[in-house]
């Protein structure tokens, strides 16, 4: 995956620190017994996931290979083969 710098884009970025920050706040919500703010910070991290579809909706993600450029990686690739 690091060849194809999957999840390398402000859309993946974004929604990934703001689920980890809802995660986060989700831990010291649990050990603090406080059941709202838990359940605030699972919306929080569900938030993050909405917020990355939409940044990448926007165009921010990593764009969808087209079928010419899928044909061509694969030609490359098989003729690293022979």
């Amino acid at each position: 995956m690091a060849g194809s710098s999957h999840g390398h884009t402000p859309a993946a970025w974004t929604g990934v620190i703001i689920s980890f920050f809802g995660f986060c706040a989700g831990g010291v919500f649990m050990v603090a017994a406080n059941p709202i703010g838990f359940w605030a910070s699972i919306a929080v991290i569900f938030l993050g996931g909405i917020v990355g579809l939409a940044m990448k909706a926007a165009g921010l993600g990593m764009p969808k290979e087209s079928e010419e450029m899928a044909q061509a990686r694969a030609r490359a690739a098989q003729a690293q083969i022979s």
